[in-house]
């Protein structure tokens, strides 16, 4: 009896066993049937980046989902026909992978399954793509599947996207109420003007959700993992994270490889455009974004990223410094079928640094950098802090060594991802369940510090770039791709640099550990160059070098003659004598500057190396302004300052701006902003007579803002007056003749070959000339000098 009691009891949990389990299938059958099938089609699904990287990352999505609640089919699709490109698809799939987490029977059950799945279809025409539509509603009208989402990956040429977003629109959307997402491969323009008519073409016929542009360096493990580090750790990040405690960032890329088999690409983009303005800046603005709320919310992050991108300072080519590895040239001349005697200027390194007017990080460099050829394959972003602690003795105590933070993205010494937290900082929590801490310690030092220095936490399980994004444009996680916005502010901010690089010529180096210092840079004040000195061959363009400094007579006033260099540099030397002088005889030194690109030169010379100018006593005045807003780069205000105010030490109340916004409107007469100016020169400057006043002049033969037509001898003893100008922005504030000839000294300034026809003409003219508003310019007691160069002089 009690053997039967026990049998009854045994069948009875059975029996429930079976039932749960019967049930849990049932209700993953449901599931599966709720959530639908998915299409997944590679557009080039059998070109190079298909087969090393897509294939293998759609197989490991497959091996992840095949249990989950969705159903899935694969398509390789190609310009040739389905009995061409048949074998090759599946020469590609053979050599699939399987996650290590996968038994060797798993692994070959689901491979099996993956191969059933995929098949190679021909995309070449509207009517191709039609018929793969037809196909796969048959396909779910046969198997009962409710369409969840069509998936199209574009492993093609950029030129080739808006013709077949053309088709797809057309004739491949899915069914009401699935979705449709198609991936993007950069490049996505090669400057904002392209990437512009790209987004155009595209938006004809995808709308912005639909469009997906990957950079795979978002899916990399722990670029993927900056932002919910940061979040994690806020505790303790929140009060450091800012400009009192960060000294720099550095966002680092460094290639062994050269640029072989990939020139036709390269030598139109060059490294700027192939890894800077894409890969690095993605990492930059996850560095510096606000943390958002909810790290879910694709709206959230990608409207943070795309404030770090709005608050970035324009770039110059003060801010770079770029090489060219020695062999680069010989490769685009084979490869690109040039003659011997073909250059090129295509960069193969770069090295800028960046600053932000966001407050939290004003004065923080940003130091970017990449190039191939280099001494090592590694990528990092390491955020340095200030360490204000003096070490006396016992230099290897912890408290004495630097506090950083360092995103390692693999290779180098370390070889593995990981994150990397210097100990005299902070223990830090993992960032989820899928990394580990690193107990084991190589003898080996990371940028400075030994690994015995560093909490350091890694992935458990190394995963691929394309599998963890093309995980993510299932799931519609959007932040992790570039946005259409955010692509154009990041080609708005890089577009003026390539523009002023375009016909500069790089720093040769040899390539690999012969590079020695070579490509070392360094920054001074906001300006960064090579630290060390190349020898260059230079063609000789003429007799440069035999010509010095040279004086002489112009209009019967001073003149003094160089190149641009030397010209400026001894410029910057007479204006500090000004300075000195009349600090001596009257206690202040009062500048007044005029806008234009002249003057940019001579205001780095003077914030970079007029060390001893006596800022603290001098006072900038402006001789002219646009009457537009004093944050526009039109401004001339904005160009001194970011030239030349910003890089000095000057007390904030001898800055004197000219009032040219005043109740919220540009140079209206009743404001009387011109009236203001006047009175303010009349209360701070003795006898309103500036200690020195440049100018340039205009090819026109205007200076200051005193153009023709500005009623020249109509301002009688007025000292500040609006004028207009022939050219936008019209409405100008300017100095007067008045103002101008008061002064103890004026300066004029011309500089450029566009300028020699001007010069050759005012050379000719005796005493004014309506015509050359320049020419009323005579120093009632003063000095006038001019400073051309030669090639304005000589042309």
């Amino acid at each position: 009896l009690e053997f039967s009691n026990s049998m009854c009891k045994i069948a009875w949990c059975l029996m429930v066993l079976a039932t749960c389990w019967h049930r849990g299938h049932a209700e993953e059958g449901k599931n599966l049937q709720s959530l639908g099938h998915i299409s997944m089609v590679i557009v080039g699904g059998t070109g190079d980046l298909a087969k090393k990287y897509l294939w293998q990352g759609f197989f490991h999505l497959y091996a992840t989902e095949v249990a989950k609640s969705y159903t899935f089919s694969f398509y390789g699709g190609g310009l040739v026909s389905a009995e061409k490109g048949t074998p090759l698809l599946f020469g590609i799939l053979k050599g699939l992978t399987c996650p290590p987490e996968l038994t060797a029977e798993r692994c070959a059950l689901v491979k099996d399954q993956f191969l059933r799945l995929s098949q190679y279809v021909q995309v070449k025409t509207s009517e191709d793509y039609g018929r793969l539509s037809q196909q796969i509603q048959q396909q779910l009208e046969q198997e009962g599947l409710a369409e969840a989402g069509r998936l199209f990956y574009m492993s093609i040429p950029a030129f080739a996207y808006a013709d077949v977003a053309e088709k797809i629109n057309s004739s491949c959307r899915p069914s009401a109420g699935a979705w449709l997402r198609v991936v993007l491969e950069k490049p996505f323009g090669h400057d904002l003007g392209s990437a512009q008519i790209l987004a155009t073409q595209l938006g004809a016929f995808l709308l912005e959700e639909e469009m997906y542009r990957i950079d795979h360096y978002l899916g990399k493990q722990v670029v993927s993992q900056i932002l919910p580090f940061r979040k994690k750790n806020n505790k303790f990040l929140e009060p450091i994270w800012n400009k009192h405690h960060i000294e720099r960032i550095e966002i680092v890329l460094k290639e062994t490889l050269d640029c072989k088999g990939r020139i036709q690409f390269y030598d139109q983009y060059g490294v700027i455009r192939d890894i800077l303005q894409n890969h690095l800046t993605e990492i930059m603005t996850l560095t510096m974004m606000n943390i958002p709320a909810n790290l879910s919310n694709s709206k959230e992050i990608l409207q943070n990223k795309l404030q770090v991108l709005s608050g970035l300072e324009q770039l110059d080519k003060s801010s770079v410094v770029i090489g060219q590895y020695q062999g680069y040239t010989a490769e685009v001349q084979e490869e690109l079928n040039k003659t011997k005697d073909y250059f090129s200027l295509t960069p193969t390194f770069a090295g800028v640094v960046i600053f932000t007017s966001n407050p939290l990080y004003d004065g923080i460099p940003i130091f970017m950098t990449s190039g191939k050829m280099l001494d090592e394959r590694v990528g990092y972003v390491r955020v340095l802090f200030k360490n204000n602690m003096f070490c006396i003795q016992d230099y290897n105590s912890v408290q004495c060594k630097p506090q950083q933070i360092i995103f390692y993205l693999g290779h180098g010494g370390l070889q593995y991802p990981a994150i990397l937290v210097s100990k005299n900082l902070f223990k830090p929590a993992l960032v989820n369940s899928g990394w580990k801490e690193v107990t084991e310690r190589k003898d080996i030092s990371i940028l400075g510090l030994a690994l015995s220095d560093y909490h350091i936490q890694t992935p458990a399980e190394p995963r691929e770039a394309y599998y963890e994004l093309i995980s993510k444009v299932l799931h519609g996680r959007r932040h992790s791709f570039v946005s259409t916005e955010n692509l154009m502010a990041s080609w708005a901010f890089w577009t003026p640099l390539l523009d002023s690089l375009a016909h500069t010529f790089p720093r040769p180096y040899p390539g690999g550990k012969a590079n020695s210092d070579l490509l070392n840079f360094h920054l001074h004040s906001r300006q960064v160059t090579f630290v060390s000195e190349a020898l260059v061959n230079v063609i000789q363009q003429g007799q440069e070098e035999n010509f010095q400094v040279m004086q002489g007579k112009y209009r019967s006033a001073e003149m003094v003659s160089a190149w641009a260099k030397e010209l400026v540099v001894r410029l910057a030397s007479d204006l500090q004598g000004a300075a000195e002088e009349a600090l001596q005889n009257h206690g202040q030194f009062h500048l007044a500057l005029s806008g234009g690109s002249s003057p940019i030169a001579l205001f780095l010379q003077l914030a970079l190396h007029q060390y001893t100018f006596p800022w603290s006593s001098t006072h900038v005045w402006l001789a002219d302004e646009r009457c537009v807003p004093p944050t526009e780069v039109d401004s001339n205000f904005r160009s001194i300052h970011d030239q030349l105010l910003h890089n000095i030490r000057i007390p904030y109340f001898n800055i004197h701006p000219m009032p040219v916004q005043l109740n919220e409107r540009l140079c209206v007469e009743e404001d009387g902003g011109a009236l203001l100016y006047e009175n303010e020169i009349k209360r701070h400057i003795n006898a309103s007579s500036f200690h020195y006043i440049l100018l340039g002049v205009g090819q026109d033969g205007h200076t200051a803002s005193l153009f023709q037509d500005s009623k020249l001898d109509d301002h009688g003893e007025t000292l500040v007056t609006l004028t207009e100008s022939p050219v936008k922005p019209h409405r100008r504030m300017s100095l007067t003749f008045t103002a101008i000839n008061k002064a103890h000294r004026v300066g004029v300034l011309v500089m450029g070959k566009r300028k020699h026809e001007l010069i050759t003409q005012l050379s000719r003219i005796k005493g004014e000339s309506y015509k050359y508003p320049i020419t009323k310019v005579q120093p009632t007691n003063g000095n006038l000098t001019w400073y051309i160069d030669y090639d304005a002089l000589l042309g």
